[in-house]
C-alpha cells in the first residue's frame, strides 16, 4: 500500500520520467517548440490525433460506466465532452488552416502505432477496474499539460503563430484543471490498494507512456503501413 505521506500520482510520475524526458526531446516537439516543424508532419499529427482522441474519448465513457457516485460520472462525462467539442475542435480550426475538412480528418487511416495506442487503452477499459481505466488515460493528459507548460514559458514560442493556438491549448488553465482532477482521482482510487494492483496500475501509466513516445516517433516519420 502507499505510505499516508506519498501519493501514487508521484510514484507513477517517478516511473515514466525517463520516457517522459525522451519524448520532450524528440525532433517533432523540438522542431514545434522552435516553430520549425515542417507543417506536412504536423497535419499528419493532426490526422492521427484526431481519430485517436476518438477513441481517447471513449474512455471517459467508460470512466462514466465503472464510477461508483454521480460526481465521478459527471466529471468523466465534462472529460469526455471537452476531448469531442473543445480539443478536436482546435484540430478542425487548424486542419481548415492546411486545407484539411472534417470529414478528411474522419477518413484519416490509422497507422499501425495509432492503432497499438488505441486499441491498448480500450482493452483496458473493456477489461479493467476504474483504476485501470485513470492510470491508462493519465499519461496523456498529463504529459500534454506538462509539453504545454514548459514550451509556453520559453522565450520566443507563442511569436510563431502556427503552432501558437496548439501550445495555448494545453497550457491552459482549463486544461490544466481537466488534468488536475485526472491526477486526483488516480490518487484516490489508488488509495489503501494492494501492491500487487498498484503494480498492474503502474504498468498500464508505463505502458500508455511509452506509446505517447511512439506517437511522437510517429508522426515525425509520417509513418505508413509496410504493405
Amino acid at each position: 500500500m502507499q505510505t499516508q505521506t506519498s501519493k501514487f500520482s508521484e510514484r507513477l510520475y517517478e516511473s515514466s520520467k525517463v520516457i517522459w524526458e525522451q519524448s520532450h526531446r524528440h525532433p517533432f516537439l523540438e522542431e514545434l517548440k522552435a516553430g520549425s516543424l515542417d507543417p506536412a508532419k504536423f497535419i499528419f499529427y493532426l490526422k492521427q490525433d484526431y481519430i485517436y482522441l476518438i477513441d481517447y474519448a471513449k474512455m471517459f465513457a467508460y470512466g462514466s460506466i465503472k464510477a461508483n457516485d454521480l460526481q465521478t460520472m459527471g466529471k468523466f462525462s465534462e472529460l469526455c465532452h471537452s476531448i469531442l467539442n473543445v480539443e478536436m475542435g482546435l484540430h478542425r480550426l487548424y486542419a481548415e488552416r492546411f486545407g484539411v475538412t472534417k470529414e478528411e480528418l474522419e477518413r484519416t487511416e490509422p497507422t499501425p502505432t495509432t492503432i497499438a495506442y488505441t486499441k491498448y487503452l480500450l482493452d483496458v477499459a473493456a477489461h479493467g477496474s476504474l483504476s485501470e481505466v485513470a492510470a491508462a488515460v493519465l499519461p496523456c493528459m498529463w504529459s500534454y499539460r506538462e509539453i504545454g507548460v514548459l514550451f509556453a514559458a520559453e522565450p520566443g514560442v507563442m511569436e510563431h503563430s502556427l503552432y501558437r493556438d496548439w501550445v495555448l491549448m494545453y497550457s491552459s488553465e482549463e486544461f490544466g484543471e481537466l488534468t488536475d482532477w485526472c491526477i486526483g482521482i488516480m490518487d484516490q482510487l489508488a488509495d489503501g490498494l494492494p501492491e500487487q494492483e498498484l503494480a498492474k496500475l503502474e504498468q498500464h501509466f508505463i505502458m500508455a507512456s511509452k506509446l505517447e513516445y511512439m506517437f511522437w516517433d510517429m508522426a515525425y516519420r509520417l509513418e505508413g503501413w509496410p504493405v
